[in-house]
Parts: C-alpha cells; sequence; structure tokens
C-alpha cells in the first residue's frame, strides 16, 4: 500500500458509515486478478464495455458498485456462473476517462455482499445484494491479542525485507483494534492467489479469518526471508566480481609496467576457454586450472614456463568428451568385412556379436580382442576393417622391441623431456576417446632395468580397471573403457599369463591353397596393377600359373611373399610397357620362370625315398607350420645318446623320453640288449642353425629310433605330431590347423595325430580335410602300425617313384579326395 494513501485509510476506518444507507440493487463490475476487501483503496483501470457501462451507471446514482472477483481471469465476458457470489460493496471516490476510452476509477470497499439475483445482464450487470454483517467479539482474550500481534509483527517484518516499513505504517497497525478489520487490511497486502484471498472474504468469522491470514502471512514470511537471502547473494557475488574485475585491471597495468604486455593475458584467457570447453571431469577440471594459475604468476620466458604451456596443451587436446557415434548396422558391418577379406568366418562372426551387443547395450564396456596367428595373415587390415565397420577411428600403436615402462605409462614431468605415453599420444591425435585401438606385437615386448612395459598394460588392457587409467605425464585419470583394444600376436607363449589373461585370443591360422588362389584374384591382383600402374585391360594371369607361383614359388601361412611375386610380375610388365611395348600381356604357366626365375620350391617333400630312421615331424612357428625331419644314425660306442639340431630343453626331454621308452620295450620290439650297450645313438633335427623347441616330436623321435634299430622302414609320405609318455601313449598337441597346412604345402596327404585332437578336426576348413587324411592313435603302437612300411607298400612307393610326376596341382587333388567320399570330421 503506498504511503500516500494512508491518511484517507485512517479517515475510512476511523469513519465506518452507515451501512444501513446503502441500496439493495446496485450495478456490478467482474474484477480479475483481485479480490477487494472493506476498508481498501484501490485504483482500477476499466476497459471492459460491461465494467464501463457499470462505472457509468453507478456514477449517475448514488456511487454505490459491487465487485465480485472473477473465478477464470482469461474470460473476456464473464456471465454469471464466471464470478463469484460474495464480494464486496465499494464507493466510487474519483472517477477520470481517459483519451483510449478507458476509465480511471478510485473505488473504496465498504462492506461484504452476497449476490441474491441478477437484475441486468445484457449491456452491463445489476445486481440485487445481500448485505453480510459481521459479528463483533464481545472482547478481545489473549489468544486473539496474541494472534493480533503476531499479525502484526509478521507483517513488520515482511514490509521490512521488502523495503517498504515506514513509521507510518506501524502506526497504521496500532490504531486498529478490530481482528477482523487487521485481518482485511493485512489480505489485502498479501500477495495471494484469487481463491485464497476469496477465501478470507468469506469467512465472516473474525477470529478464524486472523488465523488463516496468519497462515499466509507465515507462509510469505518464509518466502520473503528466503528472497532477500538471494538477493543479498546476488548483491555479493557482483561485488566480488566487481572486485575481481578491478584487481584484474591493475595486474594488467602492473604487467604493462613489467614490459609483459598483453600477450601473457591472451594466453591465460585462451588457455581458461579452452579448459571450460574440453569439458574435463571436475577433478581433472581443478588441476587443469591449478596449473594454469601457476602459470600466470611466472615470467614468460622462465624455463618452467615452457613445460606448464606443454602440458596445458595436451591437456586441452585431450578428447575428454569427444566421441565417435558407432554404425551398428550389423548387415552393412558384415558387407564390409566381406569385401576386405576373404574366409575368416570365426573372426568375422566375434566381431559382428560384438556389435550386436553394443547395438542392445550402447554402455557395454570396451573389449579387448587379441588376434593370434603367423605374419601375413590378414591381423592388422582386420583391426582397419573393425574400425571402417563401426566408422571409428583407427589407431595403430608397434610395441615390437619397447623396453621401457615409460613407453606407455608416460614419464613424470620432474624429467626434462618429459613427454606421454604412447597410449595417451595416439588417443591425442586420432581426436576421439573411444578409437579402435591396435596394439601391434604384443608378443615382441621386452624388459629391463627400465621396467617392464607388460605390467604398465595391464591396467590400460583390463576393462575393470582402464575406466581411470594413470599416465604418469597426465597425472590425472583418463577413461579408456570406451576403446576397442585390438592386440596382434604370431605367437601367445611369449605373453605374460597375467596380460594373456585379460585378453580374448582368436587365432587366425592361415590359408589354404585355394583360399590363396581367390584371395590374390580379388584383392592382392587388383591391388598390385594399380600400384605398379597398368591397366586391368592390358594384363592378365591364368589361373594355371597363379597355382604354380602359390604352390611352387612360395612356402608360407600368410600371403606376403606371394603379394611380392605378384608384385614382381607387374614391375617386370611395368618396365616393357614403359620401354614402349604394346598389346595385351598374359602370364602363363610357362612363362613364369621368364618372370620369377626357376621354382624355389617343390611341391614334393624334401624326403627323396622312404628310408629307416628318417621320419617326418610337424612344427609349429610363429611363421605357420612346417615339416620337421628327424634322422636317427647308430654307430659304434658306449652307449651315449647325442641329440643335435638346436633343440630346446622341452625337445631334449622328448628324445630321453623317446630313447627310454624304446630301451625298455626292447624285447617287444625284438632289439638285442647289445645294440644299446656297444651302438651310440645320434638323433639329429635338419636346420641347425634354427632354435627349435616344442612338445610335439616325441612320437617322430620314437619311431625313428625304433626303425633305426629294427631296421623298418618308414613311410615317407606320412607324417606325425604328438608327445610321448614313457608308458607309451600319445598326448595332444596344439596348433593342429598350421601343421596341417605346412604338411599340404610340402605334398604330404597323411597325418597322425593324437585321439585327443580329434576336436580340433572341427575346426578345419573342409577343403584341408578333404586332401589330408588324418588318423588318430592313442599309442605308440598304433603309430608304428600306420608309419612302418609292410613289403608290399615298399614295392609300390619303388613304382610310383619311378612314374610319379612331381608338378603336383591343387584342382587334381581335389578331384581324387572328393571322390574318396570319407567322413570330414572323423579319423581313419
Amino acid at each position: 500500500m503506498a504511503e500516500s494513501d494512508i491518511d484517507d485509510l485512517i479517515d475510512i476506518i476511523e469513519k465506518e458509515g452507515n451501512i444501513d444507507n446503502i441500496p439493495n440493487q446496485m450495478p456490478m463490475m467482474p474484477i480479475r486478478d483481485v479480490v477487494i476487501f472493506t476498508d481498501m483503496l484501490l485504483p482500477l483501470f476499466v476497459g471492459r464495455d460491461k465494467s464501463i457501462k457499470a462505472i457509468e451507471d453507478a456514477a449517475k446514482t448514488n456511487r454505490y458498485i459491487f465487485l465480485s472477483a472473477q473465478k477464470d481471469s482469461e474470460v473476456e465476458n464473464p456471465g454469471e456462473d464466471d464470478v463469484f457470489q460474495i464480494g464486496t460493496v465499494g464507493r466510487i471516490q474519483k472517477m477520470i476517462k481517459l483519451p483510449d476510452g478507458r476509465i480511471k476509477a478510485l473505488i473504496q470497499g465498504i462492506v461484504k455482499g452476497k449476490i441474491e439475483r441478477f437484475e441486468k445482464k445484457r449491456s452491463s450487470f445489476k445486481v440485487k445484494v445481500e448485505i453480510l454483517k459481521e459479528v463483533e467479539l464481545n472482547s478481545l482474550d489473549i489468544e486473539v491479542q496474541a494472534l493480533m500481534r503476531n499479525v502484526k509483527e509478521s507483517s513488520e517484518k515482511i514490509l521490512a525485507l521488502r523495503g517498504e516499513l515506514s513509521a507510518d505504517v506501524g502506526i497504521l497497525l496500532d490504531q486498529i483494534g478490530s481482528p477482523g478489520k487487521l485481518a482485511d487490511l493485512v489480505a489485502s497486502n498479501l500477495r495471494l492467489k484469487v481463491e485464497d484471498a476469496q477465501d478470507i472474504l468469506e469467512t465472516l468469522e473474525q477470529k478464524r479469518r486472523l488465523e488463516k491470514v496468519n497462515d499466509f502471512l507465515t507462509r510469505e514470511l518464509d518466502l520473503s526471508t528466503v528472497q532477500a537471502k538471494i538477493q543479498t547473494n546476488v548483491k555479493d557475488e557482483i561485488s566480488r566480481t566487481q572486485r575481481d574485475y578491478y584487481l584484474r585491471e591493475q595486474v594488467k597495468a602492473i604487467h604493462r609496467e613489467l614490459g609483459d604486455g598483453d600477450d601473457k593475458l591472451v594466453e591465460i584467457e585462451e588457455y581458461n576457454q579452452k579448459i571450460k570447453k574440453v569439458k574435463m571431469p571436475e577433478e581433472c577440471e581443478k588441476e587443469a586450472f591449478r596449473q594454469l594459475k601457476r602459470l600466470d604468476q611466472m615470467h614468460s620466458d622462465s624455463s618452467e614456463a615452457g613445460i606448464i604451456r606443454t602440458y596445458l596443451d595436451f591437456i586441452v587436446e585431450m578428447p575428454w568428451s569427444k566421441s565417435t557415434k558407432d554404425s551398428l548396422d550389423i548387415a552393412k558391418a558384415a558387407q564390409i568385412l566381406d569385401n576386405n577379406h576373404y574366409g575368416l568366418d570365426k573372426v568375422k562372426e566375434r566381431i559382428l556379436e560384438y556389435l550386436s551387443v553394443r547395438k542392445l547395450n550402447p554402455t557395454m564396456k570396451g573389449q579387448i580382442l587379441c588376434f593370434s596367428g603367423p605374419p601375413g595373415v590378414g591381423k592388422t587390415s582386420l583391426g582397419k576393417a573393425i574400425a571402417k565397420a563401426m566408422r571409428r577411428k583407427f589407431v595403430r600403436v608397434s610395441l615390437g622391441g619397447i623396453r621401457d615402462e615409460a613407453e606407455i605409462r608416460g614419464h613424470r614431468r620432474t624429467y626434462i623431456g618429459a613427454m606421454p605415453g604412447r597410449i595417451l599420444q595416439s588417443i591425442r591425435q586420432c581426436g576421439t576417446n573411444n578409437p579402435v585401438f591396435m596394439l601391434d606385437e604384443i608378443d615382441k615386448l621386452g624388459s629391463d632395468f627400465r621396467g617392464d612395459p607388460s605390467s604398465a598394460l595391464l591396467e590400460a588392457l583390463d576393462p575393470e580397471q582402464n575406466s581411470e587409467f594413470s599416465d604418469h605425464y597426465l597425472n590425472m585419470p583418463f577413461d579408456l573403457s570406451k576403446v576397442l583394444f585390438v592386440l596382434t600376436a604370431n605367437i601367445t607363449d611369449y605373453i605374460p599369463s597375467a596380460l594373456l589373461d585379460r585378453m580374448e585370443v582368436i587365432r587366425i591360422t592361415g590359408y589354404t591353397r585355394e583360399e590363396k588362389m581367390v584371395i590374390a584374384k580379388k584383392h592382392i591382383l587388383p591391388r598390385q596393377i594399380k600400384e605398379n600402374g597398368l591397366l586391368r585391360r592390358a594384363f592378365s594371369i591364368s589361373d594355371d600359373a597363379l597355382k604354380n607361383i602359390i604352390a611352387e614359388y612360395t612356402m608360407e601361412a600368410g600371403l606376403r611373399e606371394l603379394e611380392r611375386k605378384l608384385g614382381t610380375i607387374c614391375r617386370k610388365i611395368a618396365r616393357q610397357v614403359a620401354e614402349g611395348k604394346k598389346g595385351k600381356f598374359t602370364v602363363t604357366q610357362q612363362s613364369l620362370t621368364k618372370y620369377l626365375g626357376p621354382p624355389a620350391y617343390l611341391t614334393d617333400m624334401d624326403q627323396d625315398e622312404s628310408q629307416a630312421g628318417l621320419v617326418t615331424g610337424l612344427a609349429w612357428t610363429e611363421f605357420g607350420g612346417e615339416p620337421l625331419y628327424i634322422e636317427v644314425s647308430l654307430c659304434n660306442g658306449k652307449g651315449e645318446l647325442l641329440v643335435t639340431g638346436q633343440i630346446g630343453e622341452v625337445m631334449q626331454e622328448s628324445a630321453r623320453a623317446a630313447f627310454t621308452y624304446t630301451k625298455a620295450n626292447m624285447d617287444k620290439f625284438k632289439i638285442d640288449k647289445d645294440e644299446f650297450e656297444n651302438r651310440d645313438i645320434h638323433i639329429h633335427v635338419p636346420s641347425g642353425a634354427i632354435p627349435k623347441d616344442g612338445p610335439s616330436a616325441g612320437i617322430a623321435m620314437a619311431t625313428a629310433l625304433i626303425s633305426a634299430f629294427t631296421g623298418k622302414v618308414v613311410d615317407n609320405k606320412v607324417a606325425m605330431t604328438g608327445e610321448i609318455s614313457l608308458r607309451g601313449r600319445v598326448l595332444p598337441i596344439g596348433g593342429l590347423k598350421e601343421k596341417a597346412l605346412g604338411a599340404l604345402q610340402a605334398g604330404i596327404k597323411t597325418i597322425i595325430i593324437p585321439e585327443k585332437n580329434k576336436k580340433d578336426l572341427y575346426d578345419l576348413p573342409a577343403d584341408l580335410k578333404k586332401k589330408i587324411n588324418f588318423i588318430c592313435v592313442q599309442n605308440l603302437d598304433q603309430v608304428l602300425d600306420v608309419a612302418f612300411l609292410k613289403q608290399e607298400d615298399k614295392d609300390t612307393n619303388q613304382t610310383e617313384d619311378e612314374t610319379q610326376d612331381k608338378d603336383l596341382d591343387a584342382t587334381s587333388n581335389i578331384e581324387e579326395d572328393e571322390a574318396d567320399g570319407t567322413d570330414e570330421d572323423s579319423c581313419s
């Protein structure tokens, strides 16, 4: 309430007026957004036609008008149901017509009334009113007095919080002795909703009305207190901001006087904006601002300032919250994988499973896959294909030869030239926190006095820990859980067990000749033609020539040597084109020697004929499978066992176990005891310059020993792999597919394997099982039954050796093996 109206209000309260002179019929005006109380003096702006007509009608008569609050303020033309029945009889004190047609009226509330009926509704409202008289209290008891005092004090507190309290208001409140008038006066000045104010107006009992007002006062006091607190805080914050601005301006002036200029201030502000923009975790952001504050306090040319700048640059360039959106279209991903790689169905299936789970559970933690296999089988290119299928960035780090732990975790910033580790460096360069991250050659890690890098990788490759990977240089946790780690290794034997336990190993064993044919025609040859600047229509190579290259010019599980040979042919043809020769160049089987020279490998076995004491074993190396020939010779001596060929401790033990088994069963094999006492036994594994080791040559060594002692000839078309026990049991081995591929490359068609490796035949390609006859054995007696040639077999082999053509071809092998009709998943 304005202070200028206080004197008029006091007069109204003192001169209550005679309500008996108020007519029972009068114009009625609906009021929006406000409830008029008795003794209330309020200016109203009237603009609706009916309301203007009601004001004019009242002004022409006795100036009385009934004021009733509208139920819904949005209704423009209210009817009799749109207003409350109880309102206030008011008297027009002043009225002014405005230029825009509206009327400004000063109206004073006189007494409460109730509409009995509407006498007029069209041009304006006219109602018959029943005057509502309040029952005065005979005396003010202690409760009412306390209630009145509380209302007065609360009103003063609210006005004080709003800054509207004055001495006149206090006098006005003290002069009111009626509970009802006090309730109406306070309610008219509270910011009440229309429904709440109407409820107070309709309460005729003075004490009850005062209690309701007290309740609203209590709530309003709480709101006003909180509001005042907020305003105070805002003012304090504004004052603090102004103070900081003033101090910064002073600091700028000081820097200018010192000759630092504005460059440093601009630099600090740029770092400040960059730190806020990258949206790093709260703790990391605090550390970044702490380092920025240190930089601000240093001289620009100090060495420490340069170190901090480099550190801040690294922090703001890290992709803390930047990720690429995964493409989870499974069918499209499968198509991309098929277009980039032929075969490798098991690997593709695992990748599509990962994408499927990622599609159903986007919050899944990153996986750690390890592709293990010989060189050139496509491990690295598979990682690129995964990134392409998922539309992620691809990052590759080679770990071969790394011996320093700091290469993984980074250097501490206390050292001159400190750098972050390779993992965070690569993530910074790719610009996203969810790339496909390939750690190449994980089996080539080393360790020395500078630490063990494989131990440092334990945290990065553990899905339960890498959400807070700690780099020594960054010195704050970085989330690697969104990264899809793909590792590659030639062989998993050299990977520490704790690190290997964190990986899902997927073995990529190698390709058959038929698979190499398809890959060469579909991928390698088109790439070499393009790289050497040739036209596809001007160059062709026959299928027979391609088969010969695979069979006679390469001996590998992968495809690198094959690509080099095809590259050699393309380069020689490119030279002819560059020299001006024209026409279409066709490479045939007969013209291969012109481009590649004589064959480097023969499809027949290295053994020319079957011999006693010579056995073909199978080895599994990091380059794939290959034949391993074991020779045994007897010479006069004292019964000593000599093993040569740079074989390791495991093969040394296999040789001793085979020798012990042979000696223990000499009666069974009809070997004279003097042979062991008067002869020295020499076991040799050719290619002596190449170290060899592994637990799979036991049965081959035992067979060679027994053959040498008994003179029985071992079939040179049979290869075998398996470890032997002292009781003659054949123990299981690993790398069956690699060994089978190596045997096929060497022209071997029969392989003896342990019975417990029968389950591994399920994973072998169907064409490989058609070409090779796998014989499963449980003990050495079964091995000898297959390995030793009988007399009729010797005669047959001799005839075959005389007539056999050494130029074997993969197509004829397929046709012969398909005609056999044997069960592919069983042993003979």
